[in-house]
């Protein structure tokens, strides 16, 4: 989790934040991996951890706490609290049967891209991209897409806060080079991942405008680089542009 270091922030509150994304990565911790992850004192994370399980945003296990089942009404209220993210998960399925390759729905968040919506795609590969993960926006198709499309400025906010971490050897860690590829991408209407984010993987994203003109999200296929070349390639291209097109229409009707 990224913190925010300000005199405003509320060190018990960011304590508690810092919990909770700990269990999920570890998939569940008691109070002594916990306290030493976080370097806390162990008294100070049962008294987190319990203040959680009491509200029931935890559940415990043995001597294991647990993310709870709360958590799955929260993301489901966040992922339909927009309109346009219900419509979204509609175009996303359809590109994913008519590419047959997994499909994913992108929207920035404080920076980074977070898939609101993925579908698996007849042929599609496991890539680790389940609804809700944050990725790094210059490293992966629909996160390009996205940057492509924004503000110079918010952009530069963007690589100054998290930076251009390198996944990958083929990775864009230069930001004059990001810029020019942004330039790029604006120009031919799409972007490219190839083996950027994880070797042997190549995908292709496009954004989706919104009526007001500003990037609303990006949609992005993906599979094997030895698969994504070529005539194949180039018909998922004009299939993902199509899509894209039909989801920014279905959001200005609605």
């Amino acid at each position: 989790m990224t913190e925010t270091a300000n005199d405003r922030t509320l060190k018990t509150t960011v304590t508690t934040l810092r919990i909770v994304e700990l269990l999920r990565e570890r998939d569940g911790a008691g109070v002594t991996e916990i306290a030493r992850e976080l370097d806390i004192a162990p008294s100070t994370a049962h008294t987190h951890v319990t203040t959680l399980e009491a509200q029931e945003y935890v559940v415990k296990e043995g001597d294991t706490y647990h993310l709870g089942l709360h958590f799955l009404g929260l993301g489901n209220f966040v992922r339909t609290r927009k309109r346009r993210f219900g419509k979204a998960e509609h175009y996303t399925n359809v590109l994913s049967e008519e590419s047959e390759r997994r499909s994913i729905f992108t929207v920035e968040e404080h920076g980074r891209g977070v898939y609101v919506h993925t579908a698996p795609g007849k042929h599609g590969v496991w890539t680790q991209s389940t609804v809700g993960k944050r990725v790094y926006l210059h490293s992966t198709a629909s996160g390009k897409a996205i940057l492509a499309n924004m503000p110079r400025e918010r952009v530069r906010e963007i690589v100054d806060r998290i930076g251009l971490p390198k996944e990958t050897e083929q990775t864009i860690h230069d930001e004059e080079a990001l810029f020019d590829e942004l330039a790029e991408i604006r120009e031919r209407g799409y972007a490219l991942n190839v083996e950027e984010q994880i070797s042997g993987v190549r995908a292709v994203g496009a954004p989706v405008m919104g009526p007001d003109g500003d990037v609303f999200g990006a949609l992005s296929v993906a599979g094997p680089s030895n698969r994504m070349k070529g005539e194949q390639f180039d018909r998922l291209t004009e299939v993902l542009l199509g899509i894209a097109e039909e989801l920014e229409l279905s959001i200005a009707l609605s």
